[in-house]
C-alpha cells in the first residue's frame, strides 16, 4: 500500500473513475477478455474489463477460468505488456519523399502527437518494469525521444494483486504484489470483495492522481477496510506459484558461462522468442528500409527484435551466436546478470509471462536452481 491516506471507492461507483479519466482526455486502456486472453485494449466501460473472470498459468500453459466472484481484476497477467504503448512493435522513424525538383525531403516518420493514455490495472511488477524501461530509455545520454514522448502523457493506475499466479515470482524480486511508492503511479488500487461487499480500497502516488479522487464519490477507508486489502496482498505474496533465489545470482551466472546447464536447456529450447515478445522489460531492436517501386518515396522502420532470432547481431560473416545455447545464455545472463552492468539493476521483474508462454515450458527459476545447487560448497578459510 501507499503512504497517502486511503479511502473508498465502492463496485458500483467505479465507472465515475472512467468518467473522470475521460473528462480530462485520457484513452483509458485496461483489461479485456478476446481471444481466451486477458489482453490490453481501449476501455469505456467497467463492464468491458475482465469481470468474473482469472487466469489459471504454468509452465507452457494459459487458460481462462471463471471466478466464483465478479472481481474485475481477479487474474494476473496476460500475454501483452503496457511497453507495446510506450515502445511500440513497429514504429515509423524516417519518411523520405522526393519533391517537385526531385530532391529528397526527409520528415519525422512519428509525427502524430501520441494519446493521452490512463493505463487501468498495471501490476505492481507491471509498475516496476515500466520503472526499468524508463532507465533503459531515459537514463542514458541520448534519451529516446519517441518513448519519452509517449511516457511524459501517461497516467498510471495501479492495482495490488488478491492472488498469485502459478507462473508469478514477484515476491523473490522485491517489486510485489502490492503497488509501494517504490514505482512512480498516480493511483493505487485493492480490490475486496468481503461479506457481500465489493469495493476498492484507493490511495493517491501523485497531485494529478489526488486531483482525480477528489472528483470521485469515496468514503474514508475503516480500519477494517484497510486491514482487509492488506490480507489479500499478504495472502498473494505467500502463494506465489515460483520462487527465484537473486541472492548472488549476478555473480552465480557470470561465473558459469560453460555450465552443462545450458546443454541440457539448448535441447529443449525452440529459440521462438516467445520469452522475450512476452517480456515487460525486453527492448531489442532493428532496423529496415522500405521503398516504393517509384523510387519516390522510402521510409525507416524500427521493430521489435529478440536475442533468439537467427539474424540478431547479424554481421560480416554470420551471427554473433548460432547456436540455441548460446542464444538462451545470452537472454538469461544478461537479463539477470549483466543488466545491472548496464542499468543497475535486475531486468527481470517475476511476473511469470517466459515460463507461461514458453511453447515448452523452460523456467529460468528452475535453470538458476539448477545451476546454483550444482556449485560446489564453499571451503572453509585455513588462513
Amino acid at each position: 500500500m501507499t503512504t497517502e491516506a486511503p479511502v473508498l471507492l465502492s463496485r458500483e461507483h467505479f465507472d465515475a473513475l472512467l468518467a473522470a479519466l475521460a473528462k480530462r482526455g485520457y484513452t483509458v486502456v485496461g483489461p479485456t477478455v478476446r481471444d481466451g486472453t486477458i489482453v490490453y485494449d481501449e476501455i469505456g466501460r467497467p463492464e468491458e474489463l475482465p469481470v468474473g473472470w482469472t487466469d489459471e498459468q504454468e509452465g507452457g500453459h494459459y487458460r481462462l477460468k471463471r471466478r466464483e466472484d465478479e472481481a474485475l481484476f481477479g487474474y494476473v497477467v496476460g500475454p501483452q505488456s503496457w511497453k507495446k504503448y510506450l515502445h511500440p512493435p513497429r514504429l515509423r522513424l524516417v519518411k523520405a519523399e522526393r519533391d517537385g525538383d526531385g530532391a529528397l525531403v526527409f520528415t519525422d516518420g512519428d509525427e502524430a502527437e501520441p494519446p493521452r493514455y490512463a493505463f487501468l490495472g498495471m501490476r505492481s511488477c507491471e509498475l516496476h518494469a515500466m520503472t526499468i524501461q524508463d532507465r533503459v530509455f531515459l537514463g542514458g545520454a541520448a534519451a529516446d525521444s519517441h518513448y519519452e514522448r509517449r511516457r511524459k502523457r501517461v497516467f498510471s493506475i495501479g492495482v495490488s494483486c488478491g492472488e498469485a499466479g502459478g507462473t508469478c515470482f514477484c515476491a523473490s524480486m522485491n517489486t510485489g504484489p502490492a503497488v509501494t511508492d517504490r514505482t512512480p503511479h498516480d493511483l493505487a488500487l485493492t480490490e475486496v470483495i468481503d461479506s457481500g461487499r465489493h469495493f476498492f480500497v484507493v490511495a493517491a502516488g501523485s497531485d494529478e492522481g489526488r486531483e482525480v479522487l477528489a472528483e470521485l464519490p469515496v468514503t474514508p477507508a475503516g480500519d477494517g477496510d484497510v486491514a482487509a486489502a492488506k490480507e489479500r496482498v499478504d495472502r498473494a505474496a505467500a502463494s506465489m506459484g515460483r520462487s527465484l533465489n537473486a541472492e548472488g545470482v549476478r555473480e552465480l551466472l557470470r561465473e558459469n558461462l560453460e555450465h552443462p546447464r545450458w546443454d541440457d536447456v539448448a535441447q529443449r529450447c525452440l529459440t521462438c522468442a516467445n520469452c522475450t515478445m512476452v517480456c515487460p522489460t525486453c527492448f531489442c531492436t532493428t532496423v529496415e528500409d522500405v521503398t516504393d517501386l517509384t523510387g519516390d518515396h522510402a521510409e525507416r522502420w524500427r521493430r521489435w527484435d529478440s536475442c533468439f532470432t537467427m539474424d540478431f547481431t547479424w554481421m560480416h560473416g554470420g551471427g554473433a551466436r548460432q547456436s540455441a545455447k548460446s542464444r538462451y545464455r545470452q537472454w538469461l545472463t544478461h537479463k539477470l546478470s549483466t543488466w545491472h552492468d548496464q542499468f543497475d539493476s535486475s531486468g527481470c521483474v517475476g511476473c511469470g509471462r517466459c515460463v507461461s508462454w514458453c511453447p515448452v515450458g523452460i523456467d529460468l527459476t528452475e535453470e538458476i536452481a539448477a545451476i546454483r545447487d550444482s556449485e560446489p560448497p564453499a571451503q572453509p578459510d585455513e588462513s
